[in-house]
């Protein structure tokens, strides 16, 4: 059965990104698509991706690396984010997936297990994973990728990302022959020397901006739309939703909309989310429920089973995340396996 609420995912739009972004940066694109691609599907994108020309790809999981090699066949090399836990040697050698390490335990679990291709991470100030610069190990065999990650790319102003940018510099001059990585979607936009070797944008790809607000250079890749499943006027002194989230102080039309926070459609866009209805960016009405959420569409015509945009094209993905007080990383990946994914060109 055809459901309500849709994720469309246009692939047309993605390979338009992954193009732009290499024409920036004058580096190679090597996209990072954890967390399923970013909630739009790894596969089916990585599939396109390489299509217009990537060869490696980034995930955070083993698991991920596991379900990407199996979808995309043994050609591209993949880079698992969290390193060599513990245990986890001999499947990463099973799938061909080369671990990030990060730490000195990560090292010897590789070696023991008879080492390869591999990454290093270098942590110049994010202070999250990788080793500080001068605790960085000393080349050793099977080391092809040197990355670090910026902390602030997303304001250009910042002054750490100049220093970041240094200090992994000198750092990466210990692996001669190694691939330098080092910019990631919003550092695709901070200069051609932040580009080293190759480039590893995430939420540039599916449409977010590299600052957290629209960006023109970068197109909206992913809609989220809902069908409208009533449609009811509501006299003035009457509320709309749980707890009287919403009191009409005159005769308000409200559409019901099947989307709710059990889809990812985020509870916190009360009270400022907004849709795109009937070519009018409309507020919601009231507090997001689990299944459905309430749009005020008075002097539309609007009817049951029309469509409403929650983001997308018209409704872009970072305006809707900042009305839902986050980041358009969490609102793609909020988006529930109950809603499915459409891919079109």
């Amino acid at each position: 059965m055809p459901s309500p609420a849709t994720l469309s995912v246009d692939l047309g739009a993605l390979a338009r990104n992954f193009h732009a972004l290499q024409a920036l940066t004058g580096a190679p694109v090597h996209p990072v698509v954890k967390a399923d691609g970013y909630g739009l599907g790894a596969a089916a994108c990585a599939t396109r991706l390489m299509a217009e020309g990537a060869r490696t790809f980034f995930v955070a999981r083993a698991a991920e690396g596991q379900a990407l090699r199996a979808a995309l066949g043994a050609e591209p090399t993949i880079y698992v984010l969290d390193g060599c836990h513990e245990g986890a040697a001999a499947a990463l050698k099973a799938a061909d997936l080369r671990p990030v390490l990060n730490q000195p335990r990560q090292i010897d679990a590789w070696r023991q297990a008879g080492g390869g291709a591999c990454g290093l991470q270098i942590d110049t100030g994010m202070n999250r994973l990788g080793f500080r610069p001068e605790d960085a190990p000393e080349v050793f065999d099977g080391v092809s990728l040197v990355m670090s990650h910026l902390a602030c790319a997303d304001d250009p102003a910042q002054p750490m990302n100049r220093r970041q940018r240094d200090l992994f510099a000198a750092a990466a001059q210990r692996y001669p022959g190694a691939i330098r990585s080092f910019a990631n979607s919003g550092g695709c936009f901070l200069g051609p020397d932040f580009a080293f070797d190759a480039v590893r944008p995430g939420i540039c790809l599916y449409g977010g901006g590299p600052e957290g607000r629209t960006d023109d250079r970068i197109a909206p890749v992913a809609t989220l739309w809902a069908e409208v499943l009533q449609v009811r006027e509501v006299p003035a002194g009457e509320s709309v939703g749980y707890s009287r989230g919403f009191r009409a102080d005159a005769p308000v039309r409200v559409a019901t909309v099947a989307a709710g926070y059990a889809d990812g459609l985020l509870r916190s866009y009360s009270p400022r989310g907004a849709a795109w209805v009937a070519g009018q960016t409309r507020p919601l009405l009231g507090r997001v429920s689990m299944d459905v959420c309430a749009v005020d569409v008075t002097g539309l015509d609007v009817a049951v089973g029309d469509r409403v945009e929650l983001f997308g094209p018209n409704r872009r993905l970072d305006d809707a995340a900042a009305a839902a007080g986050t980041i358009a990383y969490e609102l793609l990946t909020s988006i529930t396996p109950r809603v499915p994914r459409a891919y079109v060109d």
